[in-house]
């Protein structure tokens, strides 16, 4: 069977990594113009290195859950799994999921604004650091910011729209394009989340719970 899977903030929560939009989420306590924006970049690089630096830190600290083993070991299984996410860590990759899609980049990778070079990044970046390519103080966290296009968009429909299913797995469904991927799925559709999320009425089919429960108990009915 061909698989397409989307996952979201929900799948690495319980690792300890925050989730955006909940009540309590990254985006109730920071400003999303001053550090999630290429413009806010240009006002203050300092302060966006530095928030970026904090959620590096976090994410070399954290562990990849149940969840994760487990979307790992259906992608080594029989079914054709494409895996995309909108998370930013690696922990997908730590588990052992192979050619992961991050549709909004990798907290674990730098970006140079002026060369487009790319590279893995250290713990701590500085305004001041040189791109390794051109020598320019221009690198970036390799970060999709709102008001950019997010990663291998063409890939991505592709594998949704010729999925035999499409699952989204602890997103939100508040951000597009993302949130619109299931309108492209001509395949059954689960939602697996905490509990329905802004788009749950789109899915045919819905298991509730947390990631590290459900998630492993639906590979076991595929595996």
């Amino acid at each position: 069977m061909k698989i397409a899977i989307l996952t979201g903030a929900g799948v690495s929560a319980e690792s300890g990594l925050g989730t955006f939009r909940d009540k309590d989420g990254l985006w109730t306590r920071y400003d999303l113009n001053e550090v999630a924006t290429p413009e806010g970049f240009a006002r203050n690089p300092a302060l966006v290195h530095d928030f970026y630096n904090a959620r590096r830190a976090n994410c070399a600290g954290a562990t990849p859950n149940a969840a994760h083993t487990a979307l790992a070991q259906l992608a080594q299984s029989a079914h054709e799994v494409t895996l995309i996410t909108q998370n930013v860590d690696d922990l997908h990759a730590r588990a052992g999921s192979p050619d992961v899609i991050h549709m909004h980049g990798q907290l674990m990778r730098a970006l140079c604004a002026v060369c487009a070079a790319r590279w893995d990044a250290p713990l701590k970046m500085d305004p001041a650091d040189a791109c390794p390519s051109c020598g320019q103080a221009a690198t970036r966290p390799d970060i999709v910011w709102f008001g950019e296009v997010p990663y291998a968009m063409d890939t991505i429909m592709d594998a949704v729209g010729t999925a035999d299913l499409f699952v989204a797995i602890g997103t939100s469904a508040e951000v597009y394009p993302a949130a619109g991927l299931v309108e492209l799925a001509k395949g059954q559709t689960l939602e697996i989340n905490l509990e329905p999320s802004a788009r749950a009425n789109a899915f045919d089919d819905h298991l509730f719970g947390p990631a590290t429960k459900v998630v492993p108990a639906w590979v076991a009915t595929l595996c």
